[in-house]
């Protein structure tokens, strides 16, 4: 859907520091420095960005990322 926004989500506690979402999409996610864990960088996505955290929520090892609608 055009104009679509999605916000991005976690589960924090189930993260292992796979990095993968990282690697997918480093505009919208990092590694914390202390543990590793995913930090999202970008709190809402549309378009392109949409799809490339969509990749990354599909490759997450945990399923520790999901998106969600507003």
């Amino acid at each position: 859907m055009k104009g679509e926004r999605i916000r991005i989500r976690t589960h924090h506690d189930t993260c292992i520091g796979a990095g993968r979402c990282f690697l997918a999409a480093p505009d919208l996610f990092d590694q914390s420095e202390h543990d590793a864990t995913v930090v999202v960088l970008a709190d809402q996505v549309t378009g392109a960005r949409l799809e490339k955290a969509r990749e990354a929520v599909e490759d997450c090892p945990t399923r520790t990322l999901y998106l969600s609608e507003q």
